[in-house]
């Protein structure tokens, strides 16, 4: 039997950070990641590109940051489960609270470990 398959969209204008994320996720079997360099991108693939199982959003990016775009998320009803995950530099108390109120499942503050996304991935779908 194949393992099902888990779409996720890692949104962040750092080309670098996002190839860091994409290459923690794809430690993960089934894996398959999609990129956009900011929200409206980002916003894009998720009306475009067919379901997403999980997206990791920056906060601060050009055109619409990533705050914006867990509420337009959480807007839509077929993505209304989708867990989100920030991974920003923002390390404010006030920035994480905003963040999960506007839907964010988690919010890790980078730099980050490989490992902390994979744990907190896993945790979110609910993997072995």
């Amino acid at each position: 039997m194949s393992q099902q398959q888990i779409r996720a969209l890692v949104v962040d204008d750092s080309q670098a950070m996002r190839r860091s994320i994409m290459y923690a996720l794809q430690r993960l079997t089934g894996v398959v990641c999609v990129e956009a360099e900011d929200g409206v991108a980002g916003l894009k693939m998720l009306t475009t590109q067919g379901r997403f199982d999980l997206v990791l959003t920056d906060i601060n990016m050009p055109l619409m940051d990533g705050l914006k775009l867990i509420s337009h998320i959480r807007q839509a009803p077929e993505h209304r489960g989708v867990p989100i995950v920030v991974v920003t530099t923002e390390g404010a108390a006030a920035d994480r609270a905003r963040a999960m109120a506007l839907g964010a499942s988690a919010y890790l503050v980078k730099p980050v470990q490989a490992r902390v996304v994979l744990e907190t991935v896993k945790e979110l779908l609910k993997l072995g």
